[in-house]
């Protein structure tokens, strides 16, 4: 700061004789007192990332003493490690190389930097445009947020010189900026399921507005891929943009997170694996985010539904898991972080709509669930749950920020809630904040409204106790009861709704033609389409036309056109390399993508 207000022609301190002498003590205390932290990160990235800069903004007017202990300051940066954290160290040995005059080394050092530009490695981007660091885990905005931002400061710094990044490698970023971070923002917040382990206050805010801001830069540099850059500024910028929004249905299926977004709502689910890692805590960061890739639905209208809500959260109901509900304490993260016991989760769709499935299974508790996203609403089913841990088992369906009233519409009429409990009743309706939920069948529904406090070093060590956070909070959530056997839910959530158009919503149109731990098959009459979730041998008559039979694992789409039917369908396991079914004792062999693509989603038409 004190190098960019001396070097900056508007500043007060523009080459002020005592804004020098300043920056010239703060070096000598710096370099006497050799200041080196516990974390390797300060001392290799982070303090020769600021170092470098200083020196370099302040280099005429450094004494060869402070050239040389910065250089041995800078030297503690070497290049090694993969995604982001290379990145960082190259960019740092790339500044000591102009320190240097060492233009071998900056060559060298830059190399280091695009050599992380591409999307084949295990750690950095990935194929589905996702960021992973730590193994494979999903770092839209932690790691893979600095590397954009660095990404967009290096392009700018190489433009129009003999360094610049090939166009290959500007599409790439591109294609990460605009392809990944373009779907996981909302009216300029970022997607709480995309910001990991750093739950700072303004984290979606702050985050939106950071990958903005590369976006802009990267504009510039990059003319080919301007327009697109530009649709992620404008949409998320200008209110009621034109600009396109990425609306559809998209699935990281190298990261275990789907996106449904329409034109004036967005919905994300996070899962794990055996293959995806489901978060990690280090460094004081995410106290509390043990179940953050169990399932977690987030509903977006405005943006702000769960803004700042962290300290003030029930984290054992995060919207959209199943989990204990004990008062223990919560169980602890480390760096080694957790993964979900199976692989069978994944997700199918045609680009418009599509089904998401999970087999959770961690802690002794296990459940089969399922969501599946329509253009209007999302059907969100569970089933097999189960546990022995002598423990309350629930599934939330909401916890979110208050925003007016907190109704239970019954029987034409609005009852506001407080708190409230309800005992095996079907067709429960409750609406809020403009989104209306459907309670299909469930053993115990409640729902309150009350206000929280909570301190936000209980989430991320890095605050004083004494900072504070004060939230009305809406929840609702489904009791199971102690030890379940065999549990399960069904439930709708219907965005962007009106309080009538939740009371007039037809349940008739949906036929949940099986919930059990073999089958989840529903058909929506309206729309003429079904949605199969097997696991393996499995046999459904899915409407007067079509009978489906598979012994393969696997998720389904199948919609009937005339005399033909466009089926859809992917290995939520990503092992197998075909399926076969049989759709009215016809049988079909549909071979699945492999490499790269594996999990994602092929079609097939057939005839009835």
């Amino acid at each position: 700061v004190l190098a960019k207000a001396y070097k900056t022609k508007k500043s007060r301190y523009y080459q002020s004789d005592e804004m020098e002498k300043i920056i010239h003590q703060a070096f000598s205390f710096w370099f006497k007192m050799d200041l080196k932290s516990s974390n390797w990160w300060y001392n290799e990235i982070g303090i020769p990332k600021v170092m470098g800069a200083v020196l370099l903004l302040f280099e005429d007017c450094l004494t060869p003493y402070e050239r040389e202990k910065g250089i041995e300051v800078m030297k503690r940066a070497t290049i090694k490690y993969t995604g982001q954290n290379k990145v960082w160290l190259a960019g740092n040995v790339l500044m000591r190389g102009l320190l240097e005059n060492n233009p071998e080394l900056v060559k060298m050092a830059r190399d280091s930097i695009s050599s992380e530009i591409r999307n084949d490695r295990m750690e950095g981007i990935k194929a589905d445009n996702s960021f992973h660091q730590h193994g494979a885990q999903q770092q839209f905005g932690n790691y893979g947020l600095s590397f954009i931002s660095g990404m967009a400061l290096w392009s700018e710094v190489f433009n129009g010189t003999s360094l610049a990044f090939e166009q290959c490698q500007m599409d790439i970023i591109c294609n990460l900026v605009c392809e990944g971070y373009h779907r996981i923002l909302w009216n300029g917040y970022m997607d709480v399921n995309s910001i990991n382990r750093q739950y700072v206050r303004k984290a979606q805010s702050e985050k939106a507005f950071e990958v903005i801001l590369s976006a802009i830069i990267l504009s510039v540099a990059d003319q080919k891929n301007k327009s697109r850059y530009r649709s992620l500024i404008e949409s998320n910028l200008v209110k009621n943009s034109l600009s396109e929004n990425k609306t559809g249905l998209y699935h990281f299926w190298q990261s275990d997170y789907t996106i449904q977004r329409r034109p004036r709502w967005m919905a994300s689910v996070k899962m794990a694996s055996t293959r995806i890692i489901g978060g990690e805590s280090g460094n004081g960061d995410n106290l509390k985010g043990y179940y953050t890739a169990d399932g977690v639905t987030y509903i977006y209208r405005d943006g702000d539904e769960y803004y700042d809500i962290f300290p003030c959260w029930d984290w054992r109901k995060l919207p959209g898991i199943t989990s204990y509900e004990t008062k223990s304490p919560m169980k602890s993260l480390t760096w080694s972080s957790y993964k979900n016991k199976s692989s069978f989760v994944g997700n199918v769709n045609d680009g418009s709509t599509g089904l998401t499935a999970m087999h959770l299974n961690r802690d002794g508790l296990e459940a089969h669930k399922a969501w599946i996203f329509t253009d209007d609403y999302i059907l969100c089913l569970g089933t097999g749950i189960r546990s022995d841990s002598g423990c309350v088992v629930t599934t939330s369906i909401e916890q979110k920020l208050q925003k007016g009233d907190f109704l239970q519409l019954e029987n034409k009429v609005s009852k506001k809630i407080a708190k409230t409990e309800i005992e095996n009743s079907p067709d429960v309706r409750f609406y809020h904040d403009k989104t209306g939920y459907i309670v299909l069948e469930g053993q115990k529904i409640k729902a309150s409204v009350e206000n929280r406090v909570g301190r936000w070093n209980e989430i991320m060590n890095i605050y004083p106790d004494s900072i504070i956070e004060n939230c009305n909070v809406a929840s609702l959530w489904l009791d199971h009861g102690i030890n379940p056997n065999n549990s399960s839910y069904e439930y709708i959530i219907i965005p962007d709704a009106s309080k009538k158009q939740v009371l007039d919503f037809d349940i008739g149109t949906i036929k949940i033609l099986s919930n059990s731990n073999e089958l989840q098959a529903v058909t929506l009459t309206d729309k003429n389409i079904s949605y199969i979730v097997s696991y393996g041998d499995i046999k459904v008559k899915l409407n007067e036309e079509i009978y489906f039979e598979t012994e393969s694992p696997g998720l389904f789409m199948i919609k009937p056109e005339k005399n033909t039917a466009n089926i859809n369908v992917s290995d939520p396991a990503q092992t197998l390399d075909k399926v076969e079914i049989s759709i009215n004792n016809k049988r079909h062999e549909i071979k699945l993508p492999d490499g790269d693509k594996k999990g994602t989603s092929t079609s097939i038409k057939v005839n009835l």
